[in-house]
């Protein structure tokens, strides 16, 4: 009876909670068995998908090391996606059993296991992978790993794909030499051209590497004509600087996203343009006034005002698509144009028709410096109505810029240039041109938009009169 006891207390505790299930093997092992308790199976950590585009990642950074204690929130690591570098928060409480996925593992498809965790209160260094999961360096190194790879055995014995051992003939390296990067001591193609672009190594010249070995058949069969010979090899991968004098550069997913939207909007998306001319001393004026009252304005922040104030007269112009339907926004989510050494990328100055320009200069400023340290949030660069791209700053004059979709438009801002009116006077003169998706907006809305524009831009004193959404200034009060 006794025995029959504890039996039920064993199947209570397993039911009551995936945590007890260590406790349960050791309840149950001691009243019934003399072998140890069974290992328990970890909580799955995925790629998630961090944007709505976001289709694999490269882990940039770990912020966690295998047994750190983890709470609900607490920052995992950085990943890389198709727009920006994201930091990934947990919502587990656990710890870090196991790391599955190293940092600068490439193209880490969404939804592959790269971490587990184990549940508190278990012995974190007995956990084992949850069965019928595959870990991201198995499944994006498929290419580069045999078929069955010698259990237990390190790169030494083998265990690396064609591809590998084809690069390191081509380099005349031994297995040895390399530290493999992949689970259970696997060697990757990318441990090897790490190692490569590290030491600066030179292919051989072609009568050096050794030809493949070609395996034996076990059963003679029938004479069969020999391959022929290429008449040139094929040319074997170029790492960092080549004889040439060019180096190479690695291509970021983040930089192949952008060229591939960039392609996809330019081909699938009818542009259509229109550029106005405007006068900006008044702009410059404006923005020289807020500097004598201590506030540092930018001849762009002013723009961002204007242009909402614009798409507020005209509010077909702030439209955005959501699949085949067409939305108009109720309020402007100014999209940003900002460079940053891995690419470019659009934060967000949410609301931009209801803010002073003192608070958009912040906002600005705030967002620009944090996107070039790759620390925006997901909600700061995902969405938006419409997209400005300055270019003025670096003495363009004039250009035109591709629609971000689901946007329909975006304004290219040129450099003011010094002209001479019909009086013979100078004036500061500049340049924007709106690209607009065809299919969304009709050209009289677009032209209606410009002119709206170019009203408030060379009378920005419009910005804060008169109907618009936004408060008055004080550094204005001079110029109404």
């Amino acid at each position: 009876m006794a025995a029959l006891r504890a039996g039920f207390l064993a199947q209570n505790l397993y039911r009551t909670h995936f945590s007890k299930v260590s406790r349960f093997n050791y309840l149950y092992a001691a009243l019934f068995h003399s072998s140890p308790p069974l290992n328990a199976e970890g909580m799955p950590l995925k790629m998630p998908s961090l944007s709505p585009t976001m289709m694999e990642g490269t882990i940039v950074k770990w912020l966690k090391k295998e047994g750190d204690p983890i709470q609900p929130g607490d920052a995992l690591c950085d990943i890389q996606t198709d727009k920006a570098v994201v930091t990934m928060d947990t919502e587990e409480e656990g710890i870090l059993a196991k790391i599955l996925v190293p940092e600068d593992t490439k193209d880490v498809k969404v939804g592959t296991l790269i971490a587990v965790l184990a549940p508190e209160g278990e012995d974190w260094k007995t956990i084992e992978i949850p069965a019928g999961e595959e870990s991201a360096a198995s499944a994006t190194t498929a290419e580069d790993t045999p078929a069955a790879a010698a259990a237990g055995g390190g790169h030494a014995h083998g265990n690396y794909g064609p591809s590998v051992r084809l690069l390191l003939e081509q380099y005349g390296l031994a297995a040895e030499q390399v530290p493999p990067g992949g689970p259970h001591g696997i060697l990757l193609k990318g441990d090897v051209l790490k190692y490569i672009k590290e030491k600066s190594l030179q292919p051989l010249p072609v009568s050096a590497v050794p030809p493949p070995e070609v395996p034996k058949p076990a059963v003679a069969a029938a004479p069969v004509a020999p391959a022929p010979t290429p008449a040139v090899p094929a040319p074997p991968p170029t790492i960092g600087v080549s004889e040439d004098g060019y180096e190479d550069i690695e291509v970021t997913s983040m930089r192949r996203t952008i060229a591939k939207r960039l392609t996809q909007s330019k081909s699938g998306i009818a542009h259509s343009y229109g550029t106005l001319e405007c006068q900006s001393d008044k702009l410059l004026a404006l923005r020289k006034q807020y500097k004598n009252e201590g506030i540092n304005v930018s001849v762009n922040d002013l723009i961002i005002k204007a242009v909402s104030v614009a798409l507020t007269k005209c509010p077909e112009m702030n439209c955005v698509w959501q699949g085949d339907q067409l939305t108009y926004a109720s309020q402007v989510d100014m999209s940003i144009a900002v460079a940053t050494p891995t690419g470019l990328i659009t934060p967000i100055v949410r609301g931009a028709d209801f803010l002073g320009i003192e608070e958009i200069a912040s906002q600005v400023r705030d967002l620009a410096a944090r996107a070039r340290e790759n620390k925006l949030k997901l909600d700061e660069f995902q969405g938006g109505t419409f997209t400005i791209s300055n270019l003025g700053m670096f003495g363009i004059s004039e250009f035109s810029a591709i629609i971000n979709p689901p946007q329909c438009g975006i304004l290219a801002v040129g450099s003011g240039i010094v002209k001479i009116d019909e009086n013979g006077s100078p004036v500061t003169c500049m340049r924007a041109t709106l690209s607009y998706d065809r299919a969304g907006v009709d050209d009289d809305t677009a032209a209606a938009f410009l002119e709206e524009l170019k009203n408030i831009l060379e009378n920005p004193v419009t910005m804060m009169v008169g109907g618009y959404k936004s408060q008055v200034d004080h550094p204005l009060a001079a110029l109404l």
